[in-house]
């Protein structure tokens, strides 16, 4: 079988670094842009009426074919093997992903629809397979258990920002660059407090640190 996208995302979210670990963790927006084929308003009537939508979409940044059988998730230390069937880890046999998002919105581009979601954990560009409504009464499950991701299991960071840094970012990105940080933007096994990371934002790269539960920007600067 052969799929085709049907739309795609743009967000400020560059690489896969600092990507939210799920989606519906935030309330950082994005835009879902409809290829020519399928830019038309009656491909999404009444899709206002719901709150939330899945999206089916492809890990496009995956670099080698993905055969394995185990992964190691980063909630377990990136040490401990589970069955790719029983992990979301991004190396999959059909490089497929699956996320919930909010709805926020309906804007048009000319004769063309653009959704505005919520809660992606998406880096722009990827490509969009599918859509479709989320829908409480059978896509909820009150009583389901979540294995090893049982709890949340990530605390949020205190954040420091200098002005001479923070007045490089517009203000109208600040409060989306804040909320990336405060998550804790590292690979879930990555505690160095020596360590420098880095990372993409819009058109900047966004340098810091972590020492217990501190996150201090080191530089912000703008790139091409």
């Amino acid at each position: 079988m052969e799929i085709t996208p049907v739309a795609h995302i743009e967000n400020d979210f560059k690489s896969k670094f600092a990507v939210p670990r799920q989606s519906g963790l935030s309330r950082i927006k994005s835009k879902i842009i409809f290829e020519k084929e399928f830019a038309d308003r009656n491909a999404i009537r009444e899709i206002e009426g719901f709150s939330h939508l899945w999206l089916i979409w492809g890990f496009s940044e995956n670099e080698y074919d993905c055969k394995s059988l185990t992964v190691r998730p980063p909630r377990l230390g990136g040490n401990k093997r589970v069955g790719v069937f029983a992990s979301r880890s991004p190396f999959r046999p059909n490089g497929l992903g699956l996320s919930s998002v909010r709805l926020e919105g309906v804007e048009y581009s000319g004769a063309s629809p653009v959704l505005i979601v919520s809660g992606a954990d998406l880096i722009d560009g990827t490509p969009i397979y599918d859509i479709k409504p989320y829908i409480k009464f059978s896509d909820c499950r009150a009583d389901a258990v979540s294995g090893f991701a049982e709890s949340n299991g990530f605390p949020l960071l205190d954040v420091e920002i200098k002005d001479e840094h923070l007045k490089i970012i517009p203000e109208s990105k600040r409060s989306t660059l804040f909320e990336i940080l405060k998550n804790d933007p590292r690979p879930a096994y990555h505690s160095d407090n020596k360590r420098e990371y880095g990372f993409r934002f819009s058109d900047f790269e966004i340098k810091f640190t972590v020492n217990n539960n501190k996150l201090e920007v080191t530089d912000i600067y703008a790139v091409n």
